[in-house]
């Protein structure tokens, strides 16, 4: 049994591509397969949101890896809390809105469940990450600037650090995490895992 080189190929239990776009960044040769909806739960009440983005992850790459014989299936889930309530993806714009004036001026954080599903040995790691941030008490004229560019879809907590924005700071963490994948913790995660 060898240890995971970067040169391996990883299957990614996700249709994110900004997963996608940070595994090839750091030179992972990388399958995407999108998990069965059914993989993807609601959180459970008094579910803590480290435990709810871990079981997340598992689902995800359990639900992948029982589709392949062999290879390192990569689950991932991350959402934006405050004050321990999960904010998860807008609806529209006006939920955008209410999510981003609740974190002005506030520190939040963002959690990522990660799992890697070794097959065929079924062994798996499970970790979550977490990264504070600090959003700036901007006004509602830069925020309304912001809803404009419609950037805040489909992203946890209505926005996108990787957009650049000089009002969103990272105070402790993995920049890479807040992007959906934290790729320090993945390395190290893969250093356990032994391939065929």
């Amino acid at each position: 049994m060898a240890k995971f080189k970067q040169n391996n190929t990883l299957i990614l239990a996700s249709s994110s591509p900004r997963r996608q776009a940070l595994l090839l960044e750091a030179h992972y040769s990388v399958i995407v397969q999108e998990p069965s909806d059914s993989a993807e739960d609601q959180h459970e009440s008094g579910e803590s949101a480290a435990d709810f983005v871990q079981r997340q992850a598992i689902q995800k790459a359990k639900d992948v890896a029982l589709q392949h014989s062999s290879g390192v299936i990569l689950g991932c889930d991350t959402v934006a809390c405050f004050q321990d309530t999960i904010l998860g993806k807008p609806n529209d714009r006006g939920h955008a809105q209410q999510i981003l004036e609740t974190l002005r001026g506030h520190q939040h954080t963002v959690l990522s469940g990660v799992c890697l599903w070794h097959r065929p040995s079924n062994r798996t790691i499970v970790r979550c990450i977490e990264t504070t941030l600090f959003l700036d008490n901007v006004s509602d004229d830069t925020l309304q600037q912001y809803l404009d560019t419609d950037k805040w879809q489909g992203k946890a907590g209505a926005f996108g650090y990787q957009d650049g924005w000089d009002w969103l700071h990272i105070v402790h963490g993995s920049s890479s995490n807040v992007v959906g994948l934290p790729l320090e913790a993945l390395a190290e995660m893969l250093a356990d895992i032994e391939t065929t």
